[in-house]
């Protein structure tokens, strides 16, 4: 009976781990692993395919290493992304069966990260041997580093909002004075603006000429003034039509 339950269970297990396989695949895959018998024939299937043979796999580790050695972190990068995108190229070469160590990625960090970066590997220079420090050491020097400047220039954007809205406001007030003023100055004189741009003074219509622009006791028509070539009342030497 117990050998009877165990050659049902490893039955059991077989049947699971075929199952699974079918499940993991696409649809694509399927159909051509859905003929084999046993989920060892379907694991050969897809390791021969798919992971290829040691050529094949030394050719793979050599791209991502050559991809690993282009990577150069970006001015609008943070550490994080950098960081999980070597690490990223790191598990695939991993993964095909090769090492890489953690000592080369921090070597790959103090060479390419920005220059902005320069004081914490400094100060990691001068306290601890690069050589062993670890990367999970490296990562969370150059993160706090990225915090500290993070903070410094919100506070520096944070200030300059205000100065930047008290000149708003400063500027508004001196044009809704200018505004108020040149208002004023229309409401009780009557100005209005001349075709040169300038302000001049609005006068009802003169009850000598009936025009308008000069007050009454400036029109040249009016019954008082004395003109200069003919020495008759009645109008001004500018508009006086006798010749000579």
């Amino acid at each position: 009976m117990a050998q009877i339950k165990a050659q049902k269970e490893k039955k059991t297990r077989k049947s699971k781990a075929k199952a699974c396989l079918f499940a993991a695949v696409s649809q694509m895959i399927f159909t051509r692993i859905m003929s084999l018998k046993s989920a060892k024939e379907i694991w050969d299937y897809l390791k021969a395919e798919y992971e290829g043979d040691e050529r094949i796999r030394g050719m793979k580790v050599l791209n991502l290493i050559r991809d690993f050695e282009l990577q150069k972190m970006k001015e609008s990068e943070s550490v994080k992304e950098y960081s999980d995108r070597l690490l990223s190229i790191a598990n695939k070469v991993r993964l095909l069966g090769s090492e890489l160590n953690d000592s080369i990625i921090v070597e790959k960090l103090l060479v390419t990260v920005p220059e902005k970066f320069e004081a914490t590997i400094t100060t990691l220079e001068n306290t601890k041997d690069l050589s062993k420090i670890s990367l999970v050491e490296l990562l969370n020097a150059l993160q706090a580093q990225e915090q500290r400047t993070s903070m410094r220039q919100e506070g520096v954007i944070e200030g300059a909002l205000p100065a930047k809205h008290q000149d708003n406001n400063r500027y508004k007030k001196k044009k809704n004075f200018k505004n108020q003023s040149t208002s004023g100055e229309n409401s009780s004189g009557n100005y209005q603006k001349s075709k040169r741009g300038g302000v001049k003074k609005s006068y009802p219509p003169c009850h000598h000429c009936e025009k308008k622009g000069h007050p009454p006791f400036k029109c040249w028509k009016r019954p008082d003034a004395k003109c200069s070539k003919c020495n008759q009342l009645g109008h001004e030497a500018v508009i006086c039509k006798v010749k000579g």
